[in-house]
């Protein structure tokens, strides 16, 4: 399982300052998304997840030149949700330097023509990222007047074309359980973002078959070093030997 760093954005920074020696005193304390990123690859990190918070409430990509820079910044695969919910907001965010987008599910869930289109667009590149708790899928007023199962969305989302997932659980524990029965009815890529802050719940997820684990806080506030989540993660494979 994959450990992605994640960088929340708001007006060009990162919410988070990321001061990578607190612990110890040393180092420099910066909220310049490119430099946080900058960190966690040179440790080792398969790709950067940036959150464009002032897109996401605008319904367009905002941070298009933070983006840019932080491509610039690292040779690894960049991730991006917040504002793209189109395929013009999905090549502006690739001409940016994105080489990953996530798409919110509500803007695809009931628009197969779109979806296609978005498709067209991204191909495997595009993920969908759903909140799969049942209180917030009966929250939206679908059309057909009954609110899916995850299983069922998935199921669907699957069989048009969409390779990648993205779960959020607003913060808290993931289901272990309906995790390990979507990743075992399908051959998606499963990653979860958030809601875990502890080295066993990484290595649940690990357990359950999830192929990526989003970290934001967590990493930026000192809660869990970088490696010793990657130990987490791994299959008895320790982080240090595979960095000799």
């Amino acid at each position: 399982m994959q450990v992605i760093p994640s960088i929340d954005v708001a007006e060009g920074r990162s919410r988070l300052v990321f001061w990578p020696g607190a612990s110890t005193g040393t180092g420099t304390p910066s909220d310049r998304p490119e430099r946080i990123a900058r960190h966690f690859v040179e440790l080792g990190a398969p790709a950067i997840h940036l959150v464009d918070l002032d897109g996401a409430r605008a319904g367009r990509p905002v941070a298009l030149d933070v983006v840019g820079r932080v491509a610039a910044e690292v040779a690894t695969p960049l991730q991006v949700a917040g504002g793209a919910d189109g395929p013009d907001q999905i090549r502006l965010l690739f001409a940016a330097g994105a080489t990953r987008v996530v798409m919110p599910l509500l803007a695809v869930a009931e628009e197969a023509d779109l979806l296609r289109t978005c498709l067209e667009v991204a191909g495997s590149w595009l993920a969908v990222g759903l909140d799969p708790r049942p209180d917030r899928l009966r929250a939206y007023p679908w059309r057909s007047g009954r609110a899916p199962s995850v299983a069922e969305l998935v199921a669907r989302l699957e069989a048009a074309g969409v390779q990648r997932f993205v779960l959020s659980h607003g913060g808290t524990e993931p289901d272990l359980a309906m995790l390990s029965g979507l990743i075992s009815g399908s051959t998606a890529e499963f990653q979860v973002a958030g809601g875990v802050a502890t080295l066993d719940g990484i290595r649940r997820l690990r357990d359950a078959g999830v192929s990526a684990i989003i970290l934001g806080e967590a990493l930026l506030a000192g809660r869990l070093e970088f490696a010793a989540a990657v130990d987490a993660a791994r299959d008895g494979t320790s982080y240090a030997e595979t960095t000799l």
